[in-house]
């Protein structure tokens, strides 16, 4: 049976599905905890990334050379992007970009140096399975809304996810990322710190990898508003279920 690996970034984005691992065992390598188990059948390994690109990229490489995971999937939160990307919104990762890679003038902004390109695209069938595990799990949540009460049920995003070494907390930033990143032709719909490093050391060793992200704010003034509370009551619970579905789907 094929290992996957089951990563996020902080312990509460992932505490869910840590208690649900049959027959845990835990393992320690390169200054990291690994919860290797069964989880809806399959061979899983749950680990942190921690955060930022350099330590997501440890974790990741440890987990493809240390326990041989064949796919490697990342569930957590960020902030959104995109007009129509609101609190509440999952967003399912079709590639990512560093917004904080610039090697100009000796290659492009945003260009990754030596590898010709400024994205890495997701594994399409994986990121399909993410995407309708996504839907049915916001379909039951959102079985009971109200229309008349005037705010709009969570919705489930595919497109492009950016990833940088800093946490974006201004809308005067969030709209200058944007613009930037507009600029040279990639529209994405949120941002985080860790996603691009995964899907980058992924490609290097040519392993599958998606990404899912719950929308925990506006990548604004207010994001670090309640954000403890919301991965803890909203995130930790979207990503139980979806990535539960996910691996049901495999």
């Amino acid at each position: 049976m094929t290992r996957i690996a089951i990563l996020s970034a902080l312990m509460e984005e992932q505490h869910g599905l840590l208690a649900l691992l049959q027959q845990p065992h835990k393992t320690t390598h390169a200054g990291r905890d690994f919860w290797l188990g069964e989880l809806h059948g399959q061979s899983v390994v749950l680990a942190l990334s921690r955060i930022g690109k350099v330590a997501a990229a440890t974790t990741a490489t440890a987990l493809i050379e240390q326990f041989g995971v064949a796919r490697i999937v990342f569930t957590g939160v960020a902030g959104g992007l995109a007009p129509g990307v609101q609190v509440g919104d999952v967003v399912v990762a079709s590639g990512f970009v560093q917004h904080d890679m610039d090697a100009s003038p000796i290659f492009p902004r945003y260009e990754l140096p030596l590898y010709g390109r400024s994205l890495i695209a997701c594994d399409t069938a994986l990121s399909a399975l993410l995407f309708e595990a996504a839907e049915a799990h916001l379909a039951r949540v959102g079985a009971g809304f109200d229309a008349s009460s005037g705010v709009a049920a969570h919705r489930v995003h595919r497109g492009l996810i950016a990833s940088g070494d800093r946490f974006v907390s201004a809308a005067g930033e969030s709209v200058a990322l944007r613009s930037a990143l507009q600029s040279a032709g990639h529209e994405a719909l949120a941002v985080e710190m860790e996603g691009a490093a995964v899907a980058q050391v992924c490609f290097d060793y040519g392993v599958p990898f998606a990404a899912v992200r719950t929308i925990s704010d506006r990548a604004d003034d207010q994001a670090h508003v309640d954000f403890a509370q919301f991965v803890r009551e909203v995130a930790s619970r979207y990503a139980c279920a979806i990535i539960g579905a996910w691996l049901g789907l495999l």
